[in-house]
This record gives C-alpha cells, structure tokens and sequence, in this order.
C-alpha cells in the first residue's frame, strides 16, 4: 500500500506566547514569552498525517529554494514523508498564526511563488505506482497543472480530491470528492449537503461527492443509493485547524488500503474529531507525536487552559435510565464539559454484590461516551472517586439526588483545590434496582 498526496505545500508556524497587557501606544495586546512552533502545511499537512499514521506516503510539491522551503523539506523527512519536489519558482508559501493562551490574535501569509517546475520523472514514478491519490488542491497552481491533470485521468488506482474555491474543479471521474459547505456552496441542513452533493458528482462525474460538515460530521452520496450522513462525536473543545486535511489524508489512506468510500467517509470523520480534540494542527510540530483520542485528564487540562469550568460526576451507571440521563444533562449545564468517573466492574461488585454489575465496565462507558451531555469516560477501581477527582481536579463535582453535602466525602477533595460539590435536581422514581425487580417479577 502506497499514497501519493499532491498538492500546494506551506510552512506553518505558530507563535504562541502570553498576553497579559496591552501595548501603551495602541489598544492592542502585548505577546511575550514567544515559543515558535514550525510544521507543515497545506498539502504537506495531509501528507504527514498519512505518514505518522503509517501509510507510505511521497508528497508531490513545488517548494522554493529559500529558508522556508528548506524548512518544510526537513520537517517531511522527519515525518517519514518521501518528497518528489518540482521546483518553486518564488517564494514558499508561508502562514503565521500569532497566538496566545491558546487563542489566535492574527494570522500573517506570505510568499505563494510565481509557477513551478514541470512534472518530473520522479513523480510521474510515484504516481503511476501508488495505491490511492489524493489532490490536496490549496488554489496555488499546482493541481492545475495540465501534464499533471492528464496523467490522473490515466489513473486505475482511486483518486480522492480535496478542492478548494481558487483551484480548478476536480478531474473527470475521482473516486471521492470530499468539499467542504463552502466549497460546496451550501448552508447547514442535511437536504441542502445531499443536493450540491448530488449536483457535484454529476457534473464532476465522481463516483462519490463527500461535503464535510465541520461539527457536524459529513454527508456521503455515491451512486443513486440514499446518502449516508456520518455524525461526528462530540468534541467539547479543540482547535478545527487541519482538520479538513485530517479528514482527507484517513480517508485516501482508506481507499488505499482497498476499503469502500462508506467505509473511508466514517473512519475519516472520526479521526478528524480525534484530530481537533488533540489539538489540531498545532500539535503537529517538529517532533510532536501523532494526534491521538484525547482522555478524560487531557480534555480537563485543555478546558482549563482555555479558562472553561470542568464538570465531573460518577456512580455505576448500570442499566441507564431517564433519571441518570436527567442528572447528565443537569451537570453538563454547569461547565464547558462533563467527565463521568465511572465505577469498575471491581468496584461494582464490591459495593453492590457479586450478581453486579448487569452491563460490563466497557458497555457502560460506551453507552455514557454515546449521550451528548458527556465528554469524556474515566474508570476508577476504588470505592469512590476520591483518587481519580484528585487526578482530574475538576471543578464543580455534581452529584444527583438527595444528599446533603456532609454526605459527600469527594467535598473535602473538591475544596483542596478551590472546587465545588453540588446536588443537581434527580427524577425520583427510576432507579437501576427498581428496573431490576420489575424484570425480575416479569
């Protein structure tokens, strides 16, 4: 397996500092304490996702022989990524993010280049041997080229493109077309994606038009089928900065390992979450890690950084009910995210009873990660969560039903911290036990 991404590569650097003050001459805030964070961009993001994911990747790219194009050179090789370059006549493309707790103040651009260099044998080569294409097309000439188009058309292995509203539409017959609302020239509902989706596969004649819907997961239509509307999980905060090259480089990596564009379309909205609950872009610099699922510590770690509330609340949650799903809604309300610390099954028979619990550990967190009030999933052993809040240090500690707060031992932990322990309002009358006895005297 093999993927040649092509496409229009930039250098991304973030400068992220703290801001603090405003400058005295102007209303505008001062940035010191600056760390540089250079990665690549554009197409070469695409390429270096597919990379660090694995696949065997070349990127075919046109950089500048200047400090930024040799910087984006480095960062590919050490990224794995094989690079065909054909030369970019004028500077490389570079963008600027500056930034501060976490939040962009500007973004600066420069550079673009005035054309690039005929397609070489190289990349010829490496096209005509790859399993699956993807053109990262970023509107700056090269997924115009005509020698290059033409030789797509060639093609028998399956090309997915990425377009963008500056670059030319898409070759004849792509395997996957994947447009974002934008591109795609449409607004937020389900009917309006599956008509410009609908439209673009026939006038682009593409077996499958993909429109990325952000935050809202992604619509599929291949054929004349219905189509199939992919949900994106929940992501409580992130940076969405790459994601649509996060998306793209699964999905393409997935046509080339020979699955179905259904099949590619859902692994790709899940690692673009995954991606943007990592951190975006931001956390693929050099020598940063591949984006990974983020856990219940690391999503507290960043809501606190971005100044939100971390909410946590915990109990077995063995046979969900409206009452659990009522006091879930009640303590997400509270905070920007909700982290349940979930009881083991250890932990339930113990304080239950060895018949219990009825829905093993890892059933139960899947059905709590499956409600939209919550965020993140964390198992504890013991008795009680004293030692995962000590771990998670959230907050406000929501607790439901008819405690009082001398009741709770997690409130001496909470205020170690400055937290909070809280009752949120319980629906009286539901309550696992009770829904066992009625299954039972059925």
């Amino acid at each position: 397996m093999s993927l040649v991404v092509v496409g229009d590569a930039l250098l991304d650097r973030d400068l992220d500092g703290r801001a603090e003050r405003l400058a005295p001459d102007a209303p505008v805030p001062v940035v010191d304490e600056i760390v540089e964070c250079p990665r690549p961009g554009g197409a070469a993001l695409a390429a270096t996702l597919a990379a660090r994911a694995g696949v065997p990747t070349t990127l075919v790219c046109a950089l500048g022989d200047d400090a930024a194009g040799r910087r984006l050179a480095d960062l590919l090789a050490e990224a794995g990524v094989r690079v065909c370059d054909l030369g970019l006549r004028g500077a490389t493309p570079e963008k600027v993010r500056v930034r501060a707790g976490g939040r962009a103040l500007v973004r600066l651009d420069a550079g673009g280049g005035e054309g690039h260099g005929l397609l070489s044998a190289g990349a010829e080569r490496a096209l005509r041997e790859a399993t699956a294409v993807l053109v990262s097309d970023y509107g700056r000439g090269l997924a115009a080229d005509s020698a290059l188009r033409a030789l797509l058309g060639e093609l028998t292995a399956p090309v997915a493109w990425d377009p963008h509203p500056r670059g030319l539409e898409p070759i004849a017959g792509v395997a996957l077309a994947m447009p974002n609302e934008r591109e795609a020239g449409v607004g937020t509902s389900v009917g309006e994606a599956e008509a410009a989706a609908r439209w673009l596969a026939a006038r682009w004649r593409a077996a499958g038009v993909c429109v990325t819907r952000g935050a809202r997961g992604a619509l599929l239509v291949a054929g004349d089928g219905p189509a199939l509307a992919v949900p994106a999980p929940r992501v409580a905060v992130g940076d969405p900065c790459g994601a649509g090259d996060s998306f793209a480089a699964t999905a393409a990596a997935r046509l080339a390992a020979g699955a179905l564009p259904s099949e590619a379309v859902r692994a790709a909205v899940v690692a673009a979450s995954e991606f943007v609950a990592a951190g975006g872009a931001s956390g693929v610099g050099a020598g940063a890690e591949p984006p990974a699922a983020a856990g219940a510590l690391e999503l507290a770690e960043r809501v606190r950084a971005r100044g939100g509330t971390v909410v946590a609340t915990g109990g077995c949650f063995d046979l969900l009910h409206a009452g659990h799903v009522r006091m879930l809604q009640s303590a997400r309300a509270l905070g920007d995210c909700l982290i349940v610390c979930l009881n083991s099954d250890a932990s339930v028979r113990r304080l239950k009873g060895p018949e219990r619990p009825l829905v093993s550990q890892d059933d139960r967190a899947a059905v709590l990660e499956g409600l939209g009030c919550v965020d993140a999933v964390a198992l504890f052993d013991e008795e009680d969560p004293r030692e995962i809040l000590r771990a998670i240090r959230p907050d406000v500690w929501a607790k439901g039903g008819d405690y009082a707060i001398a009741d709770l031992p997690e409130a001496e932990v909470l205020a170690g911290w400055g937290g909070s322990a809280v009752i949120v309002p319980y629906v009286s009358g539901r309550s696992t036990t009770r829904l066992i006895e009625v299954a039972r005297a059925l």
